[in-house]
C-alpha cells in the first residue's frame, strides 16, 4: 500500500519527484494540458485541486502543478513545492486588465503584486513587499518576445482575496490611478512565500477582460453585470493561455 505519510503535504507527491523548476497554474486540467509539452511527463501527485506532473522540456527537468483558486489554497501548493526542493517557479494564469490598452489575450508580466490576497498578512507584515525576481521577469519578457509578443505589458498587479463583490465597494479605481495594470488572485502569495523560502518566482498572465474598459462603459450608461458580462471561455483567451504556457516553459528552460 502506498505510504501517503512520506509524500509532501498538499500536493501528495514524493520530494524526489519534484524538479527544482516549476510551473504553477490554477486549473488542474490546465496542468494536464501543459504537461503535454513535456517529454516523459509523469503524473506524480493528484489530490484535491493539486495535480502535479514532472518531465523534461528542452532538456530541463520541470514540474507542473495546479494550485486552485485563491491565495489560501494556493499557498498550500506553493509551500509543498518549496519543501520538495523547488527553487524557481513561474505562475501562469489569467487576469483582469486594469488599464486601457490591454486587450483580451494580451500578456501581462508582473514585476510585483499588491498584497490584498488575505493570506500573506498572516505570514509577515504588509510592509514586506511581494516582488518578482528580476531574472524571472527578464526570462519571461525574452520568451514572450521570441514568441511574437514584441511588447508584453510589464508592471504591478493586484492580488485580491475575493472575486465577486459584496456590500463593500471595490477599490479598483484607486489601483488604476496607482498604475496597477491587472488583478488576479494568487501571485502575491507566491512571490511572498518564495522570498521567505529563499526561492525565486515570477508570473505571466493573460487578460480575459478589462475592468478599466468596463468602468468607461459604465460611465456612459451601460450596466455591467459580472455574472453575465464576464466570459473567460472565449477563443481569444484560450489561444492566449495556450501560448502563455509555452512562453512560461521556455522561460523556465532558460533559467539556470
Amino acid at each position: 500500500m502506498d505510504d501517503l505519510g512520506s509524500r509532501l503535504p498538499g500536493v501528495r507527491a514524493y520530494a524526489e519527484d519534484i524538479a527544482t523548476h516549476a510551473l504553477v497554474v490554477g486549473d488542474p486540467n490546465r496542468a494536464a494540458a501543459a504537461a503535454q509539452h513535456l517529454d516523459g511527463a509523469q503524473e506524480v501527485g493528484n489530490w484535491r485541486e493539486y495535480r502535479t506532473f514532472t518531465g523534461h522540456y528542452k532538456g530541463k527537468r520541470i514540474t507542473i502543478s495546479s494550485h486552485g483558486v485563491g491565495a489560501a489554497g494556493a499557498a498550500v501548493c506553493f509551500e509543498s513545492l518549496f519543501y520538495g526542493g523547488v527553487r524557481t517557479v513561474i505562475r501562469a494564469g489569467t487576469c483582469g486588465a486594469m488599464q486601457l490598452g490591454i486587450d483580451d489575450g494580451d500578456f501581462v508580466i508582473a514585476t510585483g503584486a499588491v498584497r490584498e490576497d488575505g493570506t500573506t498578512p498572516l505570514l509577515i507584515p504588509l510592509t514586506y513587499p511581494a516582488v518578482a525576481n528580476y531574472r524571472v521577469v527578464q526570462a519571461l519578457e525574452s520568451a514572450a518576445t521570441e514568441a511574437g509578443f514584441a511588447e508584453p505589458h510589464l508592471g504591478l498587479v493586484r492580488t485580491g482575496a475575493a472575486f465577486f463583490p459584496g456590500l463593500l465597494p471595490p477599490q479598483h479605481d484607486m489601483w488604476m490611478k496607482a498604475n496597477v495594470i491587472a488583478t488576479e488572485m494568487e501571485l502575491a502569495a507566491l512571490l511572498v512565500i518564495a522570498s521567505l523560502r529563499g526561492a525565486r518566482a515570477g508570473g505571466i498572465l493573460v487578460s480575459d477582460g478589462n475592468l478599466a474598459q468596463s468602468m468607461e462603459e459604465t460611465k456612459k450608461g451601460k450596466v455591467y453585470d459580472q455574472f453575465q458580462d464576464y466570459n473567460p471561455h472565449r477563443d481569444v483567451v484560450r489561444n492566449g493561455v495556450e501560448t502563455m504556457v509555452r512562453v512560461a516553459l521556455d522561460a523556465l528552460a532558460h533559467l539556470d
